[in-house]
């Protein structure tokens, strides 16, 4: 294990390519997680920390203390905080708390006038009204979300292309089934919800632990970034991005990288080793991804018009670290083509760690917006004429 030693940014910033400049818009937060461009250019911003799992060896009891010491010592806020740019200046000056005394809110989606968030027990819905400041009521609940035991409490969120369904990630509750199949029931897959019923049905399975979703633009397809399994080494297995098709299935406990069988598991379940479908696009192991977001054309530099952003946390496994930066994976036609270029970089410095990147948003003005869960801050990058 090799932990980030966390300090304040001081006079540092973070580094962005020529031609982009990057700001905090925002600090002083609560564990910021996603953020959500609200259509008025508002931005949501989801505070909170989850989690719960039980202590079952001693070695989970040290790796926790350990690995707490690269994590900021704010708690958690539970709430949204809405951030506003009145002029149009790039400085929202704004600040409010949207919503509070939630269970560790996670994923955002707008939907008409229907705002969800995903708690890490529930996905809840606030009737939203242009401009506001403030829910105007406490929030309904559309569907509970597996909650017991919450190794993996991140519950990500995303909205489908025709508005009627929600896509919602949830991770596994161990690293290798190692917890029984019981508190694994329902877990390490997407969620299809109905956003009108509730209703809820696997959409796709064997995702160890699905921590971002976004719908590319062009073939309108689900993606998700995921974090893989721990203890095979450094170099194994790869955090991955990857489409997420309906009914498939992507190995996690059995397999990985596709048909690799991962022979700690037991039992074994062969069928499902062969049924494995590999993902799309591989990251580098233990980085951490907890952020994704396609340009979209709205970054209308060509180097970075078409593809994905992925905010990669940072490992903690690892003797030279992996992540701690956000990356672009280039696309053409709606496919990755090519390997991923430092978009966000210098969190880290000189043998400490500033920041931690998570989600990652393209707001329609052509900027990229940076949850940063370790200084607690909301940074935004754009291009250097904005």
């Amino acid at each position: 294990m090799k932990i980030a030693e966390p300090a304040p940014w001081g006079e540092r910033r973070p580094s962005v390519p020529q031609g982009f400049t990057i700001t905090a818009i925002a600090s002083d937060l609560r564990i910021p997680r996603q953020t959500l461009v609200l259509p008025n250019g508002d931005i949501l911003v989801a505070e909170g920390k989850g989690g719960g799992a039980p202590v079952l060896t001693p070695k989970d009891y040290i790796a926790g203390i350990i690995k707490a010491r690269g994590t900021t010592s704010v708690k958690g806020g539970d709430r949204l905080t809405l951030l506003r740019d009145t002029d149009g200046d790039g400085v929202f000056e704004g600040r409010w708390v949207y919503a509070e005394n939630l269970n560790a809110p996670y994923g955002l989606a707008l939907i008409d006038n229907g705002l969800y968030v995903a708690n890490q027990d529930a996905l809840v819905r606030f009737e939203y009204q242009t401009g506001q400041t403030r829910a105007g009521a406490p929030p309904v609940t559309v569907a509970k979300l597996p909650s017991e035991v919450n190794h993996h409490w991140t519950k990500a969120l995303v909205a489908g292309p025709d508005g009627r369904f929600l896509y919602v990630g949830i991770g596994s509750n161990s690293n290798i089934g190692e917890r029984g199949l019981a508190v694994e029931e329902n877990r390490a897959m997407v969620w299809q919800v109905d956003a009108q019923t509730g209703a809820t049905r696997p959409f796709a399975t064997g995702l160890r632990n699905p921590t971002a979703l976004a719908i590319e633009p062009n073939l309108k397809q689900l993606w998700a970034v995921v974090n893989e399994r721990d203890e095979l080494g450094p170099d194994l297995v790869p955090d991955y991005l990857t489409s997420v098709r309906e009914g498939a299935h992507y190995g996690w406990p059995d397999a990985y990288w596709g048909q690799n069988v991962d022979a700690r598991v037991r039992p074994l379940d062969m069928d499902k080793v062969k049924a494995t479908v590999r993902p799309d696009f591989a990251l580098p192991t233990h980085s951490a991804p907890l952020g994704v977001a396609f340009s979209g054309g709205r970054i209308t530099d060509t180097q970075f018009a078409e593809g994905a952003f992925v905010g990669l946390h940072g490992s903690w496994n690892r003797e030279e670290a992996s992540g701690y930066k956000v990356v672009f994976v280039p696309f053409r036609d709606g496919r990755p083509t090519g390997a991923p270029v430092d978009f966000v970089t210098g969190f880290q410095a000189d043998g400490w760690t500033m920041g931690r990147p998570v989600g990652v948003t393209v707001d329609p003005r052509g900027a990229l917006l940076v949850a940063d869960d370790l200084s607690n801050t909301v940074w935004r990058v754009t291009p250097a004429r904005q």
